[in-house]
């Protein structure tokens, strides 16, 4: 064999080694996305155990630097906070000795002893009858009659309170209306059909179109927003199969605080999608590496796209997971970047006092993270399409836009906060499976706005549904709808607490 056949065969070895390992790493990828655990939580112990190897990248911060950062709170079980059950109603029960109910002038009560137990009362369907008397005058008994005019309403078989329970039910809680018809049925014995479910969410979501409009112009006023997508399929009668649509989201938050929330549907995922969502929206816009918001934001002045972190940190986190062991350093100087905006939004700082603390603690640590991934780049190990490599290049490729949030107090470091607004649509369409129609699309996202966005404000999302579908009937163009908002809405007065009563024994 002559040395140029050898060296070639040599050459072919490593190149089949390397692609070897490439599609293992691929395939270790997907086991873990099929079987795996979703968290992202790494031990810091398994992190340091890599990155102090003298032989992997220096990644993380040299000693002069740590110094810039509180050693690592050591975790403490918190003991646990008393229960707060001011809100609930009590209903009192007293419990009289037989001698006392019999002669009660001879005795004379000086202490009570009460216990408390949970209780519970199940649901009760019941029908509200409204009757409206026809009079005719006395004097003139071929009058007009005269009868009370009717009280505003859904004009829908059930009241508000019913509607918002079944809309609770699927949105809030991932119920499918096929399951919601069956606890009807067996627990209740009404039998509700599923259309009938379909159409009260018709109805509640057109009249509640208004309150919608109203957040997406309350989101469309501020100058940071953050915005995602999630794909949800949808029934497509025309192709005899399921099509897949998306539910684009927007998300203001607020200094550390989760913001109001919306929903929009589209049947694509096209750019053309966020003229809708954004119609002349000025400010900084969060996003993932989608392509579709660089293409729309082109020509257009005033929106300036900022970058996630927690994208960023995934690709490295992936690349850890397949046995890359050099994306330790990385993740380990990354976890030192989220440990200051952990205490800033503990200590809830204002804007000025966040970009005054990432200037000063997280821009160091940024620039010294940006030199360490173009060494580790260069390492001969560190193969461009291998998952380390992808990971390096990602973060490369979007650094000016993921170091936008050092000098902007009021932007996040990620946007987790949309993702977990998210969620709640990932859960329910494993239960739900596929919206009934591109039509019925909105109609969900309307509804999703409502309840997440009462859920942000710490409103039961029930109440709140069942009290605006209450008030909306009676309104007109020229009431204040403002006042429906999650942001701003009060719960209707509580109704008086039940008499005491009293029990013999």
């Amino acid at each position: 064999m002559t040395p140029q056949r050898e060296q070639h065969l040599l050459a072919e070895i490593d190149r089949l080694r390397a692609e070897n390992e490439l599609l293992r790493q691929r395939v270790d990828q997907i086991l873990r996305q099929l079987f795996g655990s979703k968290s992202e939580a790494l031990d810091p112990y398994q992190l340091d155990l890599f990155a102090t190897d003298p032989d992997t990248t220096g990644a993380h911060a040299p000693p002069a630097t740590e110094a810039l950062l509180p050693p690592p709170p050591v975790k403490k079980r918190s003991p646990r906070k008393p229960r707060d059950n001011s809100h609930l109603e009590v209903r009192e029960t007293l419990v009289i000795h037989p001698a006392v109910e019999a002669n009660p002038d001879d005795f004379r009560e000086i202490d009570r002893v009460s216990t408390d137990r949970y209780d519970f009362q199940p649901s009760v369907i019941f029908i509200t009858r409204i009757t409206r008397p026809v009079h005719v005058p006395v004097n003139n008994p071929d009058g007009v009659p005269v009868k009370a005019p009717a009280p505003p309403s859904l004009g829908l078989s059930a009241t508000p309170r019913l509607v918002a329970q079944v809309l609770a039910g699927k949105y809030c809680d991932h119920l499918p209306f096929y399951r919601q018809h069956g606890i009807f049925l067996r627990r209740y014995g009404v039998d509700f059909p599923r259309n009938t479910f379909c159409h009260w969410t018709d109805v509640s979501a057109d009249l509640c179109e208004p309150v919608y409009k109203l957040i997406h112009a309350g989101l469309l006023a501020n100058t940071n927003l953050q915005a995602d997508e999630t794909p949800i399929r949808y029934q497509n009668p025309g192709k005899g199969k399921c099509s897949t649509g998306y539910l684009w989201v927007i998300h203001a938050p607020r200094n550390g605080i989760k913001g109001d929330i919306l929903y929009q549907w589209h049947p694509s995922r096209k750019a053309a999608c966020l003229d809708d969502l954004l119609p002349s929206y000025q400010g900084y816009l969060q996003t993932d590496a989608y392509a579709a918001y660089d293409s729309w934001i082109a020509g257009k002045d005033g929106i300036i796209l900022v970058a996630c972190w927690a994208h960023a940190r995934r690709k490295f986190h992936e690349a850890f997971k397949s046995g890359q062991t050099l994306a330790a350093g990385p993740l380990a100087a990354i976890a030192r970047i989220y440990q200051i905006e952990t205490t800033l939004r503990k200590t809830h700082a204002e804007s000025a006092e966040r970009s005054q603390v990432r200037q000063a603690r997280s821009a160091p640590l940024l620039q010294i993270l940006k030199a360490d991934l173009v060494t580790l780049r260069a390492r001969p190990e560190v193969l461009p399409k291998s998952a380390l490599g992808k990971a390096i290049d990602y973060t490369h490729t979007l650094w000016a836009k993921l170091t936008l949030y050092v000098d902007q107090g009021q932007l996040e470091i990620d946007n987790n906060w949309i993702e977990n607004g998210i969620r709640p649509t990932a859960i329910g369409k494993k239960n739900w499976l596929f919206i009934g129609g591109e039509a019925t699309g909105q109609r969900s996202a309307i509804i999703y706005t409502l309840i997440e966005c009462a859920r942000r404000h710490g409103h039961n999302p029930e109440a709140y549904l069942a009290d605006i579908l209450e008030r909306l009937p009676a309104m007109t163009n020229q009431d204040d709808l403002t006042q429906l908002l999650p942001s701003r809405w009060r719960a209707a007065a509580a109704t008086d607490p039940a008499p005491e009563t009293a029990l013999s024994v």
